[in-house]
């Protein structure tokens, strides 16, 4: 599974106080241990105010691109920022996001159009999340035929069908599942994504809850997630299950991991 590591975020605590105090060595570190863990690509999101999350954004980018070479994932909720930032980004990468709402594809798919870019995109448009399995699947149609007109192929496209807490949708979960699935029928080569903490949101043990949504996603075909790659827990729940759905040959992948003491319970030396 790709893995998209969800650390450096304004939006934590810790991080929205690197980014006050400019805190460049902590940002750095939290560059270095995700991509150490694993992580594919590394999302940053400055969330700051709308005035300063451009140059907020530049200097996140630079600090992470100066201390590892694993692609970025730029993210902001404001096309224009990203589109101010993008150029910053010395190597191809993920833009997160794309959706129906407003312009953002009008500004968006014009920046990747004949690059190696990905894009999130999420199957929301202006009347926000639906709540039916049919406008998730139209709006990704819509997606898929607004970015073909910039030649971007659906195998560039991360879709997220947009999983809402179970704490207030009880079937969360299973429209998730029956969107995916229905979403690769019509394009096979399409990758699905989701932000996948927020399952667990309003919910007890949600390191539990979000294990288990990440061991039934995966087996029905999700293809990426933004996750903590540094979470033991998360990636112990990702190697077993994709130990058990023999996608790691002869169980290597797990056997190493356990035998570099990256999984389960932590063990020290005597």
């Amino acid at each position: 599974m790709i893995i998209i590591g969800e650390k450096i975020n304004g939006t934590i605590p810790s991080v929205k106080r690197a980014i006050q105090e400019r805190d460049e060595q902590f940002i750095r570190d939290l560059a270095v241990r995700q991509t150490e863990a694993g992580a594919d690509y590394l999302d940053v999101c400055a969330s700051t105010a709308p005035e300063v999350e451009g140059e907020t954004l530049v200097w996140l980018m630079n600090i992470v691109q100066d201390a590892v070479d694993t692609p970025l994932c730029i993210d902001s909720p404001n096309p224009r920022v990203i589109e101010q930032v993008f150029n910053q980004a010395k190597r191809s990468g993920l833009i997160n996001s794309v959706s129906a709402e407003g312009d953002k594809c009008e500004v968006i798919f014009p920046l990747i159009k004949g690059t190696d870019w990905g894009v999130i995109a999420l199957t929301c448009d202006n009347h926000g999340i639906p709540s039916d399995i049919q406008t998730r699947v139209d709006i990704t149609k819509l997606l898929v035929e607004k970015a073909q007109k910039y030649d971007i192929t659906p195998d560039r496209l991360h879709i997220d069908p947009l999983v809402l807490a179970l704490s207030t949708d009880s079937q969360s979960l299973l429209t998730f599942l029956e969107t995916m699935k229905t979403v690769k029928n019509l394009y096979p080569s399409i990758k699905v994504t989701s932000g996948l903490s927020n399952i667990s949101f309003g919910m007890p043990l949600r390191k539990i809850v979000n294990q288990h949504f990440l061991t039934i996603a995966l087996f029905n075909g999700m293809d990426s997630a933004i996750i903590d790659p540094c979470s033991r827990d998360m990636y112990t729940t990702l190697l077993t299950t994709e130990a058990l759905m023999g996608r790691d040959r002869l169980c290597r992948q797990f056997s190493n991991a356990y035998r570099k003491n990256k999984i389960g319970p932590i063990r020290t030396e005597n």
